[in-house]
């Protein structure tokens, strides 16, 4: 509904923008518009590769089209995201909504491979917001970029509150900051809330954390590579696959920045998932405050009695 209003607000401002689905138009959010724009709102049935293709030719004829899809279908569309928008530098933007564990729509519809699979997209940005509010902002920026595609993703669930950061950091978000400078936790997304709970659990446990949200993880930020080396540990959380996802670009970035901070990657574990609610999925992966705050108790631990 943030989304659906939003684009609204955008095409309303601006005529250029258009929107395509592929056969969600109700669920994407994209009805509204719909009602409002009936001329510029396209859906091109279930052909997410054609819905791409089409918004890179729009964008050539000076419009900037948004595509709305779930995010489990951009799979079917990443030959035109890499070959079509990224290779001829396509003003398109791509919101992906139901990104990270989906729950009861069924093993084939968690959207756990898309921040992997982009990250392999030259020029591609890609905006992970973590509240209604971080969305519009993300929203409007990749909308303003016009030399390469841009990304927006996020999760299927009740919405959750504002999460206020405590001060910026350049182009990231500082969302706590607990004691001295022991662990860097990284939170994507909709993991910002489960990050800010973790720190909270390692501060009882007197150990310090920082929770950062990157806001837009692809490229990664450099006040990332800035934070890392100041820290003993750095943790990264995502709702996405572990391999090559959020945490593998953020390791590989400090490893080229030689720095040395040792780096943990939580995120879904690269299997399918069974069918169940959001919250049973997340317990049974591991992905919960308490059981991740347990590991980072146990692996500062064992850092503190590794010999010199």
């Amino acid at each position: 509904s943030v989304f659906s209003e939003e684009i609204c607000a955008i095409a309303a401002e601006r005529p250029d923008v258009v929107a395509i689905t592929a056969a969600m138009l109700g669920p994407t959010g994209l009805a509204q518009m719909k009602q409002q724009f009936p001329d510029r709102v396209y859906d091109v049935g279930i052909a997410e590769q054609h819905a791409v293709t089409s918004a890179v030719g729009m964008s050539m004829g000076g419009l900037h089209p948004v595509v709305a899809l779930y995010a489990t279908f951009l799979n079917r569309a990443f030959d035109q995201v890499l070959m079509d928008a990224a290779l001829h530098k396509a003003g398109v933007t791509i919101v992906l909504d139901r990104a990270g564990v989906t729950g009861d729509d069924g093993a084939s519809h968690n959207g756990m491979w898309d921040m992997s699979i982009l990250q392999v997209v030259p020029g591609l940005r890609l905006a992970a917001p973590r509240d209604g509010e971080r969305l519009q902002e993300a929203l409007r920026e990749a909308v303003s970029v016009a030399d390469g595609p841009t990304v927006v993703r996020f999760a299927k669930g009740a919405l959750p509150a504002p999460i206020a950061e405590v001060r910026a950091f350049g182009a990231v978000d500082i969302l706590a900051e607990h004691g001295p400078a022991d662990v860097l936790i990284i939170a994507v997304g909709s993991m910002a809330t489960t990050g800010i709970d973790v720190a909270g659990r390692l501060a009882d446990q007197s150990i310090g954390a920082t929770v950062v949200d990157p806001r837009w993880v692809k490229p990664v930020p450099d006040e990332i590579v800035a934070l890392a080396p100041a820290f003993r540990l750095v943790v990264t959380i995502e709702d996405n696959g572990v391999v090559g996802g959020v945490g593998a670009a953020i390791s590989q970035a400090l490893r080229e920045a030689d720095c040395d901070v040792p780096v943990r990657t939580i995120g879904i574990p690269q299997r399918f998932l069974d069918h169940s609610s959001r919250g049973q999925v997340l317990d049974e992966i591991g992905l919960t405050a308490q059981q991740i705050g347990h590991h980072v108790i146990g692996w500062i631990a064992a850092a503190q009695t590794e010999p010199v």
